[in-house]
């Protein structure tokens, strides 16, 4: 049988906040939406970038397991991975067989219910430990004006982790103007609260070191004159979300 191959972005050696201890990162290519405050657009595009195999990967990934101790691992982001479930699938089952933690970082965007898509997923879910999910917005208009796209197959996916009892940490960008609003954040927190699996939430504040990367690839960005948020708007969307002292 000949081996899955991938489009590979980049990849990051010590990660230390993608999960929990040292993670092995592997950022793969390709996303289908186009979110206004991504840092990294030069991953939009699909079949471009490295092609792997999951082999070739790992075996990378293993020089640096001694650091990893009990809890860290391999942590596959994007992009958005799940453009690419068979190879990312392919990825996790032959890290399972080599005893590597596995750890998923998405947005969600290409999940469904329906065949085969769903099929695969809970194949992949077989060999994934831990999710990473971005809730970018938790109104529905606001997230299609935001990333070109509708959440509601995003929170189907939350509420389907939670059915299987899936261990998930929930991410929450702030953006002012954006995702800082109080109601939305209350908003959010109401649906988190509704799920069983939820391990810890973070806020990640909205940055512009990722600005260059859009005039570099000529794209506009709407967002270029929006400053990061304060200290006094991280601690309240935290206090609100719940989130780890």
């Amino acid at each position: 049988m000949e081996e899955i191959k991938g489009y590979v972005h980049s990849i990051e050696s010590f990660g230390s906040a993608d999960g929990p201890g040292v993670r092995y990162i592997i950022f793969l290519q390709g996303c289908n939406m186009r979110c206004r405050y991504c840092h990294n657009p030069d991953t939009w595009k699909q079949g471009t970038g490295q092609l792997c195999t999951a082999d070739e990967l790992l075996d990378k990934a293993e020089r640096y397991k001694a650091y990893w101790k009990d809890t860290g691992g391999i942590t596959v982001s994007g992009g958005e991975a799940l453009v690419q479930i068979d190879f990312l699938t392919d990825i996790f089952e032959k890290a399972k067989q080599r005893g590597i933690n596995t750890c998923l970082d998405t947005s969600g965007n290409p999940f469904t219910r329906e065949e085969p898509f769903f099929g695969k997923f809970k194949k992949l879910m077989d060999v994934t430990d831990r999710l990473l999910l971005d809730i970018k917005h938790i109104d529905d208009e606001k997230h299609k004006e935001l990333t070109g796209f509708t959440n509601k197959n995003i929170l189907d996916l939350a509420r389907y982790l939670s059915e299987i009892g899936k261990p998930v940490w929930i991410r929450h960008v702030l953006v002012p103007g954006w995702t800082d609003d109080d109601e939305y954040l209350k908003k959010t927190r109401q649906f988190i609260d509704t799920l069983k699996n939820v391990e810890r939430v973070e806020v990640l504040p909205y940055h512009r070191l990722g600005l260059f990367k859009w005039e570099n690839l000529g794209i506009k960005n709407t967002l270029a004159d929006v400053e990061p948020p304060d200290k006094e708007r991280i601690a309240n969307a935290k206090e609100i979300l719940g989130c780890a002292k």
